[in-house]
């Protein structure tokens, strides 16, 4: 598992230092070392920690994720851990709503408290507002690779009609199979 995920981290980072810093930076490795961690483990605090162990362990960001997993250790409901995180976080402040922490805190409550389910994950991920399509679309990446495409709930995946429109060169509207299979192949020449 952790080579995956540091790949995964390694490949985030790239990407991400071209246009973040520090936090920014960090936020992207450990959501991409969490995905990569999904395909070895069911366990959520398996593969929250997975993502923690490729960023710095004194970040502020590792420190809100921690938080985040005590609150739910300890039993504080979700609706609790939400306010807290607003306490923390105003989304009517200017830069609040998208921070890389206020968000990644929101996708780990959807994680934590979501209880495997996907639609409840997903929408414990966006319920809390701030930056909603990124969250939910973290949390569906992670429960959909946990779930497998054949058990997702059709109301979920009924409407997307094997079907992406992106900003990706070169697949505009694209058949999800197809950006999948493409993807596979550049992953296969990346490990060797």
């Amino acid at each position: 598992m952790l080579f995956r995920s540091e790949l995964a981290a390694e490949f985030a980072w790239r990407d991400a230092c071209i246009s973040h810093v520090k936090n920014g930076i960090y936020g992207e490795m450990w959501a991409a070392a969490m995905i990569a961690a999904a395909f070895v483990t069911s366990d959520i605090k398996t593969i929250l920690r997975a993502g923690l162990d490729q960023i710095p362990a004194r970040c502020r960001l590792a420190d809100a994720i921690e938080s985040v997993i005590e609150w739910q250790e300890v039993g504080v409901d979700y609706d609790t851990a939400v306010y807290r995180v607003h306490e923390l976080w105003d989304e009517k402040r200017g830069h609040d709503w998208c921070h890389t922490i206020s968000n990644a805190m929101v996708v780990a409550l959807g994680l934590l408290y979501g209880e495997g389910d996907f639609g409840k994950s997903i929408c414990r991920a966006v319920q809390p507002c701030f930056d909603t399509d990124c969250n939910g679309a973290t949390v569906g990446s992670i429960l959909g690779i946990l779930h497998g495409h054949g058990a997702l709930p059709e109301r979920w995946i009924a409407p997307i009609n094997d079907t992406l429109t992106t900003g990706v060169a070169g697949y505009h509207t694209v058949r999800l199979k197809d950006i999948t299979r493409d993807s596979l192949k550049v992953m296969e020449a990346v490990q060797g």
